[in-house]
């Protein structure tokens, strides 16, 4: 079934970025040519709600994203999704650059029952032209995706359950492109002629994606997070995993907690990152890495970030896609700014508004 990965937003709408421990939304508008944040909210899921990415409650998550609707204020009824690229099929293929729309989508029907190792019939997929083929002059490059239709309809479903419309249903990757593409502009080379590596630590998973040119040309998940961290103050101070996390952000715990616990477990984080970094320059034709950038929730870690460049003996920086914006006096612009590097998925959803701009 044909559906629209790579459709042009015709509407206004908000980023709603779904992960296997929290629902986080974000609403972005324009004032006199540049970005403005309107509205920020974010709250943590039940457990087992998502495990892996993987929507298993509609009914908890949309409760859960209906309440931040509510508190924040949001009055726009359609969103941009995504869904994990790990549960995307995507291909580069070669057609004739003559064809006409109607022989294109033939020819993509074609070849996506020649490359999706599913019945079309179970699946979501959709195309993107991305220019003329570097391998023949007489063909074009086009971008197959897709996804079960479950994978999808979970999250179509989510939203329903919150009064919304999913209008948009990206893919991690391409979300975190647009949103690395205003994080590049604070980098020496504004991303250009660059390869960039940004490590996404999340609650459970770390994600290394790899950019050059700002286009991402490699992407690997390991069973890595915060929760380590939180698991082990629970484990050590005999906490419950609320009193855990509460204290991991409130502060409160006994004076060994940075030397016993914490630098460990920084120091883990550069194991895992020098690590996944390894795997990628195995695997690929590229031998160096000039910058990297720290995402997700953990990337805010005090002391992390100069002690991932000092480790890598790379140029490190945090990401924060809202540097350069304005921020609407609605919104506590202390806190955005603090949990900002766990908001690039979210705010390339966003973006997603001014696609046909």
């Amino acid at each position: 079934m044909l559906l629209d990965f790579f459709k042009i937003s015709s509407t206004p709408l908000i980023g709603i970025d779904i992960s296997s421990s929290s629902v986080k939304v974000l609403q972005l508008s324009q004032v006199n040519g540049k970005y403005c944040v309107d509205a920020y909210g974010a709250d943590l899921l039940p457990p087992q709600s998502v495990v892996e990415k993987n929507i298993k409650a509609t009914d908890k998550v949309g409760a859960v994203l209906r309440q931040i609707i509510k508190k924040i204020g949001i009055s726009r009824k359609f969103a941009a999704m995504a869904v994990a690229g790990s549960s995307v099929i995507t291909r580069t293929i070669q057609i004739n650059k003559e064809f006409s729309d109607a022989e294109i989508i033939e020819q993509i029907e074609i070849e996506a029952d020649r490359y999706i190792p599913y019945p079309l019939e179970e699946v979501y997929y959709d195309f993107e032209i991305i220019g003329p083929s570097v391998k023949n002059a007489d063909l074009m490059d086009v971008l197959l995706a897709a996804a079960r239709i479950e994978t999808v309809d979970m999250r179509i479903a989510v939203a329903e359950e919150a009064g919304l419309k999913a209008t948009i249903i990206d893919v991690e990757t391409l979300a975190m492109e647009k949103s690395f593409s205003l994080v590049a502009e604070h980098l020496p080379t504004k991303g250009v002629g660059s390869v960039v590596a940004v490590i996404d630590i999340g609650a459970t998973a770390t994600t290394l994606y790899v950019f050059k040119d700002l286009r991402i040309i490699y992407s690997r998940d390991q069973a890595f997070g915060g929760k380590h961290l939180t698991d082990e103050i629970q484990r050590r101070y005999g906490l419950s995993v609320e009193e855990a996390a509460a204290a991991q952000k409130y502060g409160g715990l006994p004076e060994d907690y940075i030397t016993e616990v914490l630098e460990p477990f920084k120091e883990t984080i550069i194991q895992q990152v020098s690590r996944a970094i390894q795997v990628f320059f195995s695997s690929s034709e590229e031998t160096e890495i000039h910058f990297i950038v720290l995402a997700g929730g953990i990337a805010a870690l005090p002391g992390l970030e100069a002690l991932v460049q000092g480790k890598m003996a790379i140029k490190t920086l945090i990401g924060n896609p809202f540097a350069d914006m304005q921020v609407s006096e609605k919104v506590n612009k202390n806190l955005l700014m603090e949990e900002a590097p766990a908001l690039m998925m979210t705010c390339g959803l966003a973006l997603r508004t001014f696609d046909n701009e």
